[in-house]
């Protein structure tokens, strides 16, 4: 009977996990920035006029300029991190221990309680060093343990309800003419009496899923990033080779959340004591395009920036490798592996030119690595004979790994099944006898030339086109942000490595808890978690809740850096279900439980109808439903076609399954 509750339990919250409602509320002022020619007000602080940061030129030149200077860190800060990382935003997931380094400070930074205080709203805590931490209240010992399995599902399946709860109670009271007699809590509001302002930086999935579960009624909300959309980066290998289209797999961040202002730019430098964003934007008029500047200033500021990618300070990796972490980068592939198709058709060149020209080297064999490789064989093997029927005889793929393994997070017999499924056998290699696909494992990349890969066993491999993807590094905004912060923050870097050291409740260690991070620029140090997609956002939702249950993480009037209801609830009976199981789980009242990561499994494509599936149904190693093959491949589409922020993009995304079944891949180069 316990196994089918824990079972029924799981099976509700899995089926949940593309359910988040958005709260359609009345819409907040718009916030505009204040830049340098103008003159606006609210959101940002008034700066001198100055003069553009960059003398004309196009806007996409710019643009690469300004996403070049802030994710490019340097080679040394590269390679000091180059092991702390796995790859991110997939749905990989990886053990991870403390790092066992005898620089490590004797104990983890502290974590601050969360409690209760009286109801009268209290002021933001000012700091004049973002290093001096006020007192901190003691921790119960329950808090620091996670909370029981079966609690813990029972938990997010009570969070399901509370959502659900939630949702028509909005749809009620927006269609209902008769008011509440039970005055509801008012929003936390600064001195002046005006909503706080939350600034988030980033819109990956951190962001998505804190926009998407947060009440804006109660905050003035506004998010910073260079890119206006969310991207859904587990199907950008699909993308790169036209499996699915570019808009399918992104949605409009005004879509998320109908209640923010986006500010698009680029966020240069986050002041902790001043409270106060520098940002950076490109400003076009006709076709002259400039870069300008603006600071924002925030009550509450939440840092979910990403990863840049790690190159492991190999030579030539940035200069002749593409990498597959946006967009553009599988808009460049795609239209490269065109390409290399048409540079082989063309008279003069010999056999051997024609075989390197059509060699493509993926470096990295995780989950970004062997989708890619999968979905680049799927084009090779079903569009192929179609255009280039002639060419096939030259094409190869080679994947190169390091380690002695692929996909290191996945059980060794679903390793073993993916494997075979690589390096199957096809019929397109008329009369040879090599491979389509070649596994190269335990060989590391000793540097990248324009067309030749040297290992480090002196192998060299000659290609057309080579996609590294092995690895996440630090973003240079978090490496800035370590060092001003310092104290905790930079002791912290022996087990965060880079990123963000947080606790867990998403306040950045050594600051007064208005600075908030979360997703892939983030650690907790107490719990590392991997780098993944899964990860970002389940941490985006707990903040988000945070955050509308009107917790206070800046510690209230007391000056502790804990986490005070403002306004405290009247009664118990108020609490939401989900907060009185987590006090259940506790054994604590009044205070916010820190956040826990539920394992919801692991998913990877690896080819012709067939994936790997591996589901966690509980924490024991032991508890693992597996599959592969088609079983595999239907798990694997109706998970990331449900995960889908919109029905717009469910839509989008299953017509261009059915177009590139049924007509094939579009090859035209625009």
């Amino acid at each position: 009977m316990r196994n089918i509750f824990v079972t029924f339990v799981f099976l509700l919250i899995r089926s949940s996990v593309a359910f988040n409602p958005v709260t359609c509320v009345k819409k907040p002022n718009a916030l505009r920035p204040k830049r340098h020619t103008h003159t606006h007000t609210l959101l940002c602080s008034p700066t001198p006029p100055s003069e553009p940061k960059s003398t004309s030129q196009s806007e996409k030149d710019l643009r690469e300029e300004l996403a070049s200077v802030n994710e490019l860190v340097e080679l040394a800060e590269e390679v000091t991190y180059s092991s702390s990382y796995d790859e991110g935003d997939t749905e990989e997931v990886v053990d991870r221990k403390p790092v066992n380094d005898s620089s490590s400070p004797p104990s983890s930074p502290s974590l601050s309680s969360p409690s209760f205080t009286s109801s009268t709203p209290t002021s933001p805590t000012t700091s004049t060093s973002p290093t001096t931490s006020s007192p901190k209240s003691p921790v119960p010992p329950q808090l620091l343990k996670e909370r029981p399995y079966p609690l813990f599902l029972l938990e997010k399946a009570a969070d399901v309800v509370d959502e659900l709860a939630e949702s028509l109670t909005n749809q009620f009271s927006s269609i209902s003419s008769v008011s509440s007699s039970t005055p509801m809590p008012s929003p936390p509001r600064t001195p002046l009496g005006k909503k706080e302002k939350v600034v988030v930086l980033g819109t990956g999935w951190g962001a998505a899923s804190y926009l998407k579960t947060l009440d804006t009624e109660k905050y003035d909300v506004s998010v910073v990033s260079p890119r206006n959309f969310f991207l859904f980066t587990p199907m950008l290998a699909g993308a790169a080779v036209g499996t699915v289209e570019y808009r399918s797999i992104t949605e409009a961040v005004r879509k998320l959340n109908t209640n923010i202002n986006f500010l698009e730019a680029t966020a240069t430098n986050i002041d902790p004591v001043s409270k106060t964003i520098d940002c950076d934007s490109v400003v076009c008029e006709g076709n002259s395009c400039t870069i300008d500047s603006f600071t924002v200033d925030y009550d509450y500021a939440i840092v979910t920036i990403g990863a840049a990618t790690n190159t492991f300070g190999i030579p030539g990796v940035r200069e002749n490798c593409n990498f597959l972490k946006q967009i553009d980068d599988a808009r460049r592939i795609r239209t490269s592996i065109v390409n290399c198709f048409e540079r082989a058709n063309l008279p003069g060149l010999t056999e051997e030119q024609k075989r390197a020209t059509l060699t493509f080297a993926i470096i990295g064999a995780g989950p970004t690595g062997v989708e890619f490789a999968s979905e680049l064989r799927d084009f090779v093997e079903q569009d192929g004979p179609v255009f280039y029927s002639h060419l096939l005889k030259y094409v190869r793929i080679k994947v190169i790994e390091a380690s002695s393994t692929i996909l290191a997070p996945f059980d060794k017999s679903l390793q073993a099944a993916a494997i075979e499924s690589l390096t199957r056998k096809t019929t397109i290699l008329q009369g040879s006898d090599t491979e389509l696909t070649e596994l190269l494992l335990g060989s590391g990349v000793k540097e990248v030339k324009s067309d030749l890969i040297l290992l480090n066993d002196e192998r060299e491999i000659p290609y057309g086109l080579s996609v590294w993807a092995a690895g996440n590094g630090p973003m240079p905004l978090a490496l800035s942000l370590i060092e001003s912060i310092g104290g905790e923050q930079k002791e912290a870097q022996a087990v965060a490595r880079g990123r963000l050291a947080i606790d867990g409740y998403m306040r950045v260690v050594g600051t007064d808890g208005s600075l908030l991070a979360l997703g892939d620029c983030s650690c907790i140090t107490e719990n590392q978690l991997p780098a993944t997609a899964q990860v970002a956002s389940q941490q985006g939702e707990f903040l988000a809740k945070l955050f509308s249950r009107l917790y206070d993480l800046k510690g209230g009037s007391s000056g502790t850096v804990g986490v005070d209801l403002l306004p405290p609830k009247a009664t118990r009976e108020q609490d939401s279900l989900a907060e009185r199981v987590a006090a259940l789980a506790t054994g604590s009242t009044g205070l916010a439980v820190p956040f826990q990561f539920l394992n919801l499994g692991i998913l990877a494509y690896t080819g012709a109808g067939s994936a790997l599936a591996q589901v966690q149904l509980t924490p024991n190693p032991d508890s693992k439903i597996k599959g592969s093959g088609p079983v595999g491949f239907g798990i694997w589409r109706s998970v990331y076609l449900s995960k889908q922020v919109s029905t717009r993009n469910r839509l989008l995304v299953l017509v261009d399954w059915l177009k590139a079944k049924s007509f094939g891949r579009d090859i035209t180069r625009l």
